[in-house]
């Protein structure tokens, strides 16, 4: 009887040990999936590559090919202009400005409004491209954006 005892408790301990080790294994597992999986989705851009004057052609409303210039300037600050509705650099310094900020690859624009009263205008974008000659990003609704670099 007490061989008997002796080989039950044995067979409970080597399953308490296997089982000990497979959770051991599992956690193991957890852990390592979700530390690569939160290194893996954060992108970080250099946001020197930002600084400077980046242009697109888009199609307006009325179906005419015009051009979309923002410039970015050290300090988040900048100004955008569409040379085709006559307005130059200069007036989009004085009435066109923004604000605006790159955080790994989340870049957001704060229009800021000219009117008394009128409300600064926030927009989120996802940059997906950054480098010396293009700029591309997508906003909330899936549109991209794609720019070139023009200084």
């Amino acid at each position: 009887m007490c061989s008997t005892d002796f080989i039950i408790h044995s067979v409970h301990f080597l399953k308490y040990l296997h089982m000990k080790k497979t959770i051991n294994y599992l956690v193991i597992m957890l852990v390592s999936m979700l530390a690569f999986y939160s290194c893996s989705s954060e992108t970080e851009f250099d946001e020197s590559l930002l600084i400077g004057k980046w242009s697109r052609k888009f199609v307006d409303t009325d179906g005419q090919t015009k051009t979309d210039i923002y410039r970015y300037d050290i300090g988040g600050k900048g100004v955008t202009w569409v040379p085709e509705d006559d307005v130059s650099e200069e007036e989009a310094e004085i009435d066109q400005q923004f604000e605006w900020e790159l955080e790994q690859d989340e870049l957001t624009h704060i229009h800021i409004s000219s009117n008394i009263g009128g409300n600064d205008q926030v927009k989120i974008y996802t940059v997906t491209v950054l480098n010396t000659t293009t700029l591309s990003y997508k906003d909330d609704f899936g549109k991209s954006y794609t720019f070139t670099k023009t200084n």
